[in-house]
């Protein structure tokens, strides 16, 4: 029986972006898995203590910026220009509301593969041994499904030499050069299934390029890859929707 990685999930149920069936449903799942409900509870004090540093760091930040103006004001004239002196910290406070209101939702390109990216599986790593004729196609599966991408890659891309229109070897051959860091290649093999237009890994394409933009520091390319995937009906489009809260 196949485990389930609640790791998404509970990200849904903590930002409360859960629907009512995701919610029911994961809510039964919480009574009868104690290790659940304290992964829960965990993540959810993880954010709040990540929310409360960043709110520290600069409350003692605006100190030490007030301190260092009081100090390098005569005392003469302290109460002359003790309005400024206040308008000055009702500012700092007010950036300080803006700040806290945007903190967690801005992410660095890490963070967002940290937490959105997740080790793709699709159909062929389900696949049978016994179903798979080619030798070069088996090799490269054995070794993606023990995360070596480079051996993979290598495979990968001996079954595309014989056959470039395997879609299903050109998703993978991308996600393998995508785990090795190797975007631009990567890139290239998305771009191809996109545009192939007629096969089943279209979604899964339109999200990784989007993460290979991203990644690569493509700001406006991963923008509009993800207002696309957002817009549509793709299985992407929450992940989407939740990205573009962060980057923009």
């Amino acid at each position: 029986m196949k485990t389930i990685d609640f790791s998404y999930f509970i990200e849904k149920f903590n930002a409360g972006e859960m629907d009512d069936a995701e919610k029911q449903w994961f809510q039964k799942e919480l009574k009868g898995n104690s290790n659940l409900r304290d992964e829960v509870k965990l993540r959810a004090k993880t954010e709040m203590v990540l929310t409360d540093y960043s709110s520290l760091q600069l409350r003692n930040k605006l100190r030490v910026i007030e301190k260092q103006r009081a100090e390098a004001i005569p005392s003469r004239n302290r109460r002359r220009q003790s309005p400024i002196r206040y308008a000055a910290v009702i500012t700092a406070f007010i950036l300080l509301g803006s700040l806290l209101m945007f903190s967690g939702k801005n992410l660095t390109a890490d963070e967002i593969l940290d937490r959105f990216h997740k080790p793709y599986e699709g159909i062929a790593a389900s696949r049978s041994a016994e179903s798979i004729t080619d030798d070069n196609y088996k090799t490269a599966l054995d070794y993606y499904s023990i995360h070596d991408y480079s051996t993979a890659a290598l495979f990968f891309n001996k079954v595309l030499e014989e056959n470039p229109e395997d879609m299903e070897s050109t998703m993978l051959y991308g996600v393998s050069n995508f785990e090795e860091k190797n975007f631009p290649v990567a890139e290239q093999s998305f771009t191809n299934i996109v545009v192939n237009n007629d096969n089943y890994y279209i979604e899964d394409a339109q999200w990784y390029l989007a993460l290979c933009y991203i990644r690569t520091n493509e700001q406006t390319k991963a923008v509009d890859q993800l207002i696309m995937i957002r817009n549509s009906e793709s299985i992407y489009s929450k992940d989407a929707r939740k990205v573009l809260r962060r980057i923009r």
